[in-house]
């Protein structure tokens, strides 16, 4: 039996992404073509995410439609608010199955090229290159919580604060929604005594390692999950480089990748490494 491609979209994820898409409904008179189904054209969303090749090069044979319908669609369900509604409703999936785990966050955000467009600029570790960052909060497993996007001369400190603000209220267990985790780990880039005390304002504490001190902090065997899921995010060849010039679609795209590490991760929970006492 053929292993199924990955661009493929099962029947279970289906089910969870059809009823977030907005009914089109075609017109009485003068209905015009036939709308390609959501299904084939999501596939070939996937196909674009998973490949990194142009829009214009989508082969038309796979019956995935053009590669401007596909992107004509991604823009519609992107405007329309799709990809964090599926990210926040496979979270909730996640925390019901107990693979959720808020004892603690990770965070980091590394640079990655970009040629223009918003939310770019000249990377002070690129020798000045044009670039972006890609901002990742994830739980103590490495399941990504939340994204941002940022130009590649911002500093990593600065976003500590929209990235906890950006995780969604996370349903799938009886009483209130979770949203905060218990403590957030992050590396020197993050080392400001202003933000830790706006992390302890948010119910937060801030694990953060301090410059200067000799290498080794102990948080490396707590903050890799967030490494490894940013090997999982990048290996979408769409998001090693940022092609797009619209930094909503190519955030669609981060969401997006982020959701379908979520859907891969319902099958293969994987433990927490505990806290060192």
């Amino acid at each position: 039996m053929a292993r199924p491609k990955p661009w493929e979209v099962e029947d279970e994820l289906w089910a969870v992404i059809e009823p977030l898409l907005p009914k089109v409904e075609r017109r009485a008179r003068y209905p015009g073509r036939k709308r390609h189904p959501d299904r084939l054209v999501f596939q070939g969303i996937l196909f674009v995410l998973h490949t990194g090749m142009a829009w214009e090069h989508l082969p038309q044979e796979l019956g995935f439609g053009s590669g401007m319908t596909c992107w004509r669609r991604l823009a519609e369900w992107t405007e329309a608010g799709v990809w964090p509604r599926l990210h926040q409703a496979l979270l909730a999936k996640l925390r019901s199955a107990d693979a959720l785990d808020f004892s603690r966050a990770a965070v980091d955000g590394p640079h990655s090229g970009a040629k223009r467009g918003p939310k770019t600029g000249r990377s002070p570790v690129d020798r000045g290159r044009t670039g972006s960052k890609h901002h990742l909060i994830t739980d103590a497993t490495g399941i990504p919580l939340a994204v941002t996007l940022t130009g590649g001369n911002r500093n990593d400190v600065t976003q500590l604060i929209p990235l906890l603000q950006a995780v969604p209220p996370v349903r799938g267990k009886r009483g209130r929604p979770r949203r905060r985790p218990d403590a957030v780990l992050g590396d020197c880039g993050y080392d400001h005594d202003k933000y830790r005390r706006l992390v302890r304002a948010l119910g937060v504490k801030p694990l953060i390692a301090r410059r200067g001190t000799e290498h080794g902090s102990g948080l490396g065997t707590q903050r890799w999950v967030v490494e490894r899921a940013f090997a999982h995010l990048h290996w979408f060849r769409r998001l090693r480089i940022r092609w797009e010039i619209r930094d909503d679609i190519h955030e669609s795209f981060l969401t997006l990748g982020c959701a379908l590490i979520c859907w891969r991760r319902l099958s293969q929970p994987i433990r927490a490494v505990p806290l060192p006492q």
